[in-house]
């Protein structure tokens, strides 16, 4: 017997932007990401600034961007899936160690002068296959490292964390570039992965409730985190609201190097030290973000951040000083926080545990599709019209999309409970059902007064996206001609081991609603029953057959 179903949480203000350090494991991991991440900054840097030097068209320094941005768009979602049906922890070593020892690599490559710029973004497209592999799951394992009240706090010291590093290490990287050389950053990456893995290696994690079930298949996780995100409203004003950001946004990320090389006429130390002022302003950014949140909310703040960014850009475009163009890079690395760690939250806030890793990956995929298609379109534009002209457009872009985007509102998740209810009996067999048979066809059989028509009918339009969400890939509602008040619902799924599934994923939102619809039905209902295909005996003769026979 299930207990009563718990009241909907109402959202759970942070407890403070530092909150998060209190917890052990948090704290490490952190600590060691933001020194790894030191390393990869470098690595960012030097790659730009050796394609600058190697080939300075725009659309092939644009392509750095590009090499970095374009495999969380292939990679992110199958990542993804790997996130939800491995052990995250063992999946971020072994690509940590991967990516480890290709950066040592290239190091070697540009320390023997065999440095092409096709086989820098060849390593540089490697090493952004490694952070997309990785990218779900250690978003995913934050909601692990902290309680849920901690939780935006945690997603914001993250990307302030990733800040620090940007701050520090670009400008490392001119300074390793002056007196070790080009092949310098390279080799230090590779030695800052040491650290991450170590922490990982150290972490152990809290034991969560297993499940009983095997894990998911590969292409079947892949094909429901899709079907899942389809369906998420949440997510999907998470991800309207990305495109409307970062295809405009990455311009002056693709075009960066140009800036600093060409408009201010610097060197790689001035390139280093705009990098390092992003990271300064994002720091800066995401220590106010809190107090901003509270006092505009998520949605009013992306919009206020967004004319930070276009105003960066602008000021980027008439850049003829390096004051200038610190001042900009300040600015857009203040605005850059605060619309990703808000969409982030958005994003976490949005996903059960169980397709976490999956609804994440969807949405790096959009951002890192969204960020390579600007890049490409900004460094072309730039060839075509000019790099002032082409950040002037992009600025504009950033603009239109504001009101474009507005419909979608950000974090609507945060006051959902998608912890999972348990609530369902398990299914009463007469025979053992092999897991892999299937499709299943699920139906619900309702008995209602004419007077709750309406409103049943309303509330089971709701529940078709919680049966989709968690893995039905058809629904319908059937109204019996030969009794009044007598409705059926059906849902089909792939398999009798995935109608499983959707016992442990059915969340306690979805049960409040549940609950809402069984109370306006007759007594005794609903009446659920479980209907398994079965294949018909060899020669049995289909309908439309005996039609043509006759």
């Amino acid at each position: 017997m299930s207990a009563p179903a718990p009241a909907t949480p109402s959202p759970t203000a942070p407890r403070g932007a530092f909150a998060p350090f209190r917890h052990r494991d948090f704290a490490v991991l952190w600590s060691a990401t933001v020194l790894s991440n030191v390393g990869v900054w470098m690595y960012n840097a030097a790659a730009g600034w050796l394609i600058a030097v190697l080939d300075p068209r725009p659309l092939t320094v644009s392509l750095v961007q590009v090499a970095t941005m374009l495999p969380m768009a292939l990679v992110a979602l199958p990542a993804g899936a790997l996130a939800d049906i491995v052990d995250r922890r063992r999946l971020l070593i072994v690509v940590q160690v991967a990516t480890m020892a290709a950066s040592a690599l290239l190091g070697l490559i540009v320390l023997g002068g065999l440095a092409t710029p096709w086989l820098v973004l060849a390593f540089t497209f490697a090493a952004g296959i490694g952070a997309a592999m990785v990218a779900p799951a250690w978003q995913a394992v934050v909601p692990q490292l902290v309680p849920k009240a901690d939780l935006p706090s945690a997603v914001a010291l993250n990307s302030v964390g990733i800040n620090i590093s940007r701050a520090i290490g670009p400008a490392l990287a001119g300074l390793a570039i002056a007196a070790l050389g080009l092949a310098s950053p390279f080799l230090i990456n590779a030695l800052g992965f040491v650290l991450v893995i170590g922490a990982l290696v150290w972490w152990r994690r809290k034991p969560s409730r297993a499940s009983q079930l095997p894990a998911e298949r590969f292409g079947n996780a892949v094909r429901i985190g899709l079907r899942h995100a389809r369906r998420n409203p949440h997510l999907r004003a998470t991800l309207a609201r990305s495109l409307g950001f970062f295809v405009f946004a990455s311009a002056y990320w693709a075009l960066l190097p140009l800036i600093a090389r060409d408009r201010v006429e610097g060197g790689p130390q001035l390139y280093g030290l705009m990098l390092g002022a992003i990271g300064c302003g994002a720091l800066l950014g995401a220590l106010a973000l809190p107090r901003l949140k509270a006092r505009l909310g998520a949605d009013r703040l992306v919009s206020a951040a967004t004319i930070g960014t276009a105003l960066a850009l602008a000021l980027f475009a008439l850049a003829r000083h390096p004051a200038v163009a610190l001042a900009a890079s300040v600015l857009a690395g203040a605005a850059w926080i605060q619309v990703l760690s808000t969409l982030n939250v958005s994003a976490q806030v949005a996903l059960p545990d169980w397709v976490r890793g999956r609804g994440l990956a969807v949405f790096v995929s959009v951002m890192s599709a969204a960020m390579t298609l600007g890049s490409v379109l900004w460094g072309k534009l730039a060839g075509l019209i000019g790099l002032p002209f082409a950040l002037a457009v992009a600025a504009a872009g950033l603009l239109a999309a504001i009101p474009l985007t507005r419909a979608a509102k950000l974090q609507t998740g945060l006051g959902v409970d998608l912890s999972p209810s348990m609530h369902w009996p398990q299914p009463v067999l007469s025979h053992d059902v092999a897991p892999d048979r299937g499709p299943v066809m699920v139906s619900v059989e309702y008995r209602i007064d004419p007077d709750h028509r309406d409103t049943v009918l309303e509330k089971l339009a709701v529940m078709e996206h919680e049966r989709r969400r968690d893995g039905a890939y058809a629904w319908a509602v059937f109204d019996d001609a030969a009794t009044d008040g007598r409705y059926v619902e059906t849902f089909m799924v792939e398999s009798w081991l995935e109608h499983l599934r959707q016992h442990e994923r059915i969340t306690r939102a979805a049960r409040a609603l549940q609950d809402e619809i069984r109370s306006l039905n007759q007594p005794g209902y609903p009446k659920v029953t479980h209907l398994i295909a079965t294949d018909l005996p060899r020669g049995t003769a289909r309908p439309e057959e005996d039609e043509v026979e006759a």
